[in-house]
Parts: structure tokens; C-alpha cells; sequence
């Protein structure tokens, strides 16, 4: 039994086009001090997936053309960098993550995890290439995993940890059996890889899979301080969770879900125990997405905090983490909203957090 969340991703992705863009500096005011939206670039088409290079510049990806950019907040230069060529954009398909090599710009080799179609079939791929002279060349397919014949639960974010290797979440292709068979199907799952996509050692099954259980993911990050990888997820009609992801983990999502029995019991009930229950739930879906700590971000307010975003109310959370950083010790609380989609939340280089929407780039600010 499959549920859809009622107000997902997808049809943001489509009705967040007309939401209003943030001015050039919005003050939002909270409960605690007044945070700013600053716009670094709007008029982007589908800018889902970015990340940064060591010296601050952006490189994002257009979803739904599978074109690699580069941006420079400094001075707002905008350069084609490559483009990915058979990208399936519809629903939520399409280049969905990005990831800059970590020994960038010694290796400057770029990785993408991208909705294609190969060999005459959809596939969610990882792929990767070079750049030299500001053009990306030597397009090559690392991994493959079966896209759905409908176009969502692709997933598709990707992050090197501070381990060196990529992690990257695949969705679970709208069947919620994927997410509990580990026999070769990576779908529903956290895979763990070395950088030219193979399974890194120490992986608990002997495969790819660092963590399964899981339905579909737009956002994970790694805490600062401890280093341990925390995961944003879609639920069904009845729960967005975040979790915290450990070696080996099944967190329930499968085949027995329902949203019939006591939140969030019903949608982590399913394959072997032990099961990792969610850190936080929402008692109803909001479309979350990407996440990031500030560490340094300039704001004091949110000083140690997860920020985290969502597409169904078009806004900017945070939370506190308990003293030992193994969960949360407040609520959530919304620190921004009335914003143009939220999709993707990253750290620069400088500490700050930088959001984007299905047309812009933007950073937060003290106020």
C-alpha cells in the first residue's frame, strides 16, 4: 500500500513558480532576533541542487536541462559549466545533486545524481566528469538504479562526508517493498561510496547500502561537531520525519506502512528489528527538503542549530539539538517564510547558509 503525500514535492516544484521571490533583503522576524533573506541570484530555471567549491563559488544544477553551473556571489558572473544530456525533468525527476570532488581543485571532478534516459529505459544515475579550462568533459556513468514509471521518489541528494566517501539517497521508486529488499536494489536506501562509485569499505552489508527503510530524501547533512549524518525525509499523508542515520539502520519504511495506527508507529513498522524511529515527525506533511547546521553562520540565534526547509509552506525552520547532539531538546520553530520555495539548504565555505528555490539562489543573514 502506497500513500502520496497530499501536498508534495512535486506539485510544489510546480506551483512554487508563482509564489512571490524574496526582495533583495527580506527581513524576516522571529521570535528571537530578525533574520535577513538575502537574494544572490534569481531568474535561475530550477536551481534544485547546488553546492560550493573551497573558495565560494556556486555550482548548481538546472533540473530539469541537466546544465552545470557555476555562480560567483561575489560578482554574480553565471557561467555554463557542461550539460548533461537525456535528462528526464518531469515531476520529480531530473538533476537533483551535486558534489564537487573533496580534494577539489587538485581533482576537479564533478558528480551529479541525475533522472536519465539510458539504453531506452528511465534510470536514476550517478555520474561524474572533469573540468578543465571552465568546461566539464568525459561524462561517466557510475551507478544506475531503476527510475518508477511515475515520476516521483527519485531522491537524489548527494554529500562527500567527512570520511571522504559519497553518500547518496535514492528514493524508493513509489513502491514501498524497495526500501526493505536489500538483494541488489538501492532504491529506499543510503549508499555509501568511494569516489569512483564502488562500495566503500566498511559498509555493513558487503554492497553499497549504508542505511535502508527509508521512503524519500531531498536533504542530509553532517553534524559539524560529532560527524554524525542526519536525514531529512518524506512521509506519507501523515508524517515528514528527520533522522539520524547510523551504520547499518533499518528505519521502517515498507511494505506493512500505514498511517491508520499512532504517528509515527505506522509508517516505521516494517523488516527487521532494530528500527530507527525518527528524532522529529511532523503530524502532517509540509514537503520537507535539504538541512544544514549553523556552525559559524554569523547568526546568533541559530547558533548550533539544524535549519531545514520545506516545499508545501515555503519556509525556513530550526531546532535545537539535545546536550549530547543525539537528538532535539526544543520544537521546531520558523525562522523565515513567505519564500520562493525551498529546496536545497547548504553551508559555504564562510559558514553562512544559502537556500534555494525553483528560481533562485539565497542567503540568510543576521538582521
Amino acid at each position: 500500500m502506497i500513500r502520496t503525500a497530499t501536498r508534495g514535492l512535486a506539485a510544489a516544484l510546480i506551483l512554487a513558480t508563482i509564489t512571490a521571490a524574496p526582495t533583495a533583503s527580506q527581513a524576516i522576524v522571529g521570535r528571537r532576533a530578525t533574520i535577513k533573506v538575502k537574494r544572490v541570484a534569481t531568474g535561475l530555471n530550477g536551481p534544485s541542487g547546488f553546492t560550493f567549491a573551497p573558495n565560494g563559488v556556486i555550482w548548481y544544477l538546472e533540473r530539469g536541462t541537466g546544465e552545470v553551473h557555476t555562480l560567483d556571489p561575489k560578482t554574480g558572473n553565471n557561467h555554463r559549466v557542461f550539460t548533461i544530456s537525456g535528462v528526464n525533468g518531469d515531476g520529480e525527476r531530473g538533476a537533483l545533486g551535486i558534489a564537487l570532488s573533496p580534494r577539489w581543485p587538485t581533482k576537479k571532478v564533478v558528480y551529479v545524481y541525475v533522472t536519465r534516459n539510458g539504453g531506452g529505459h528511465l534510470q536514476n544515475q550517478l555520474v561524474r566528469f572533469s573540468v578543465s579550462g571552465g568546461t566539464g568533459h568525459g561524462l561517466k556513468v557510475l551507478l544506475t538504479s531503476p527510475a518508477s514509471a511515475d515520476p516521483y521518489h527519485n531522491g537524489g541528494h548527494i554529500l562527500f562526508g567527512p570520511d571522504g566517501k559519497l553518500y547518496v539517497m535514492i528514493g524508493d521508486g513509489h513502491n514501498s517493498a524497495n526500501a526493505q529488499d536489500r538483494s541488489n536494489n538501492y532504491r529506499g536506501k543510503i549508499l555509501r561510496l568511494d569516489p569512483d562509485g564502488t562500495a566503500a569499505k566498511g559498509n555493513p552489508f558487503g554492497s553499497r547500502i549504508w542505511s535502508y527503510g527509508h521512503r524519500n530524501s531531498f536533504g542530509f547533512t553532517f553534524d559539524p561537531v560529532t560527524h554524525r549524518l542526519w536525514e531529512t525525509e518524506n512521509g506519507p499523508a501523515c508524517t515528514d520525519e528527520i533522522n539520524l542515520v547510523v551504520k547499518g539502520g533499518n528505519y521502517g519504511w515498507g511494505p506493512q506502512e500505514t498511517c491508520s495506527t499512532t504517528k509515527p508507529g505506522g509508517t516505521n513498522n516494517s523488516g527487521p528489528r532494530p528500527r530507527h524511529g525518527p528524532k522529529w515527525f511532523t503530524g502532517s506533511t509540509i514537503g520537507i527538503t535539504g538541512a544544514a547546521f549553523c556552525h559559524g553562520c554569523g547568526i546568533a540565534s541559530l547558533r548550533g542549530q539544524l535549519v531545514f526547509g520545506d516545499v508545501d509552506t515555503a519556509s525556513l525552520r530550526a531546532i535545537h539539538l539535545n546536550a549530547a547532539r543525539t537528538g532535539f531538546s526544543s520544537k521546531a520553530r520558523v525562522i523565515a517564510t513567505g519564500l520562493d520555495g525551498v529546496h536545497s539548504v547548504e553551508v559555504s565555505p564562510a559558514g553562512d547558509i544559502y537556500f534555494s528555490g525553483p528560481n533562485g539562489i539565497y542567503r540568510l543573514a543576521a538582521g
